[in-house]
């Protein structure tokens, strides 16, 4: 860690990044893209390929969810869901869910996910994440951000970075959450990616979903990807997080230490912004067993057998593993 003395000059250079990730400066966001309710079915993609984590999936197109209920919006909300009703047959792709793709393109961004309630239990793999759009190639060339992550009865929500190679993190940063992997390259380690896992309770799985849900905040620019969490009830919660502002000077000292801090740039760890991450879209989905999920499957404590049997069997398992959205905002700088 920093000596005091260190950060306290750290604080008096206003804006400042330091290379562990503490961003002390106040930039001015302003609303780009607002997404509640309807917006979702006109402007997000329903996909339809194989899962590329090799989940037992089958990932349904728009009139295909909205026919089954499946998805469905309100005024104000956006629901998504798997099958809770239907026996699988082991021949068939998998269980039917929903993966979806904002046609909007962002780079340097503020990403605000106002949640009510997640995909919990056993055999999920709910995940809330950014993607390059592809300029630079396919994946992992442009970058991926997990945002909201986690598998089966995961208890803390898990922020990650994916990339090309020579993307490293430091162990210790400012931040709340643990470190739990810093090497952020796709091709090492069964793509592990480097991650953070959080440290405020009710941040992922049942617990959330039983405290009302909460907000995420994604922050990305030249000096790193910060992410912050706030719970439903939280006092500390921003106003301008709690009541969606147009415009405002956000991530200043008010905010705390994000859960999850990735430093880029000259000062983290050899990680260049430009060469590892471009323009992305937004993400939503939900998988099952799979790469995490399936091989974390025997000590998870959920059943005997195996994974893809229990989803295959148990359409009943499923009938919290939901997605309910209040809203994404997307904030970019306003210079």
């Amino acid at each position: 860690m920093l000596l005091l003395s260190t950060l306290v000059l750290g604080l008096v250079g206003v804006p400042c990044v330091t290379g562990w990730g503490l961003d002390v400066g106040s930039t001015h966001y302003r609303i780009n893209e607002t997404y509640i309710g309807y917006d979702f079915l006109d402007k997000w993609t329903w996909e339809t390929l194989d899962d590329p984590t090799h989940g037992r999936v089958d990932y349904i197109d728009q009139r295909t969810a909205l026919q089954t209920n499946l998805s469905y919006a309100t005024p104000t909300t956006f629901y998504m869901s798997a099958d809770s009703h239907s026996t699988i047959p082991p021949s068939s792709r998998g269980r039917p869910s929903v993966r979806i793709t904002s046609q909007d393109i962002f780079a340097d961004s503020l990403i605000v996910l106002d949640l009510a309630h997640m995909p919990e239990g056993c055999a999920t793999w709910p995940a809330f994440w950014t993607l390059s759009a592809g300029k630079h190639g396919g994946w992992p060339n442009g970058g991926e951000i997990d945002i909201v992550e986690g598998v089966n009865n995961q208890a803390a929500n898990l922020a990650s970075l994916h990339t090309t190679s020579n993307c490293q993190m430091p162990q210790q940063r400012f931040q709340s959450g643990t470190t739990t992997s810093t090497n952020c390259d796709a091709a090492v380690a069964s793509n592990t990616g480097c991650g953070v896992s959080f440290s405020k309770v009710a941040t992922y799985g049942s617990a959330f979903n039983n405290a009302g849900g909460g907000w995420y905040v994604m922050m990305r620019g030249g000096g790193g990807v910060k992410v912050w969490f706030w719970g439903r009830g939280d006092p500390t919660t921003p106003i301008e997080i709690r009541d969606g502002w147009d415009d405002f000077y956000g991530a200043d000292l008010s905010w705390g230490f994000p859960e999850a801090s990735f430093p880029i740039g000259e000062m983290g760890g050899g990680c260049g912004y430009e060469d590892h991450f471009d323009e992305h879209r937004m993400v939503f989905d939900l998988t099952f067993c799979g790469d995490w999920a399936g091989s974390v499957w025997p000590m998870s404590g959920c059943a005997a057998g195996s994974c893809e049997d229990y989803v295959n069997d148990n359409p009943k398992a499923f009938a919290n593993a939901y997605w309910e959205v209040n809203s994404v905002r997307v904030y970019t700088p306003h210079m």
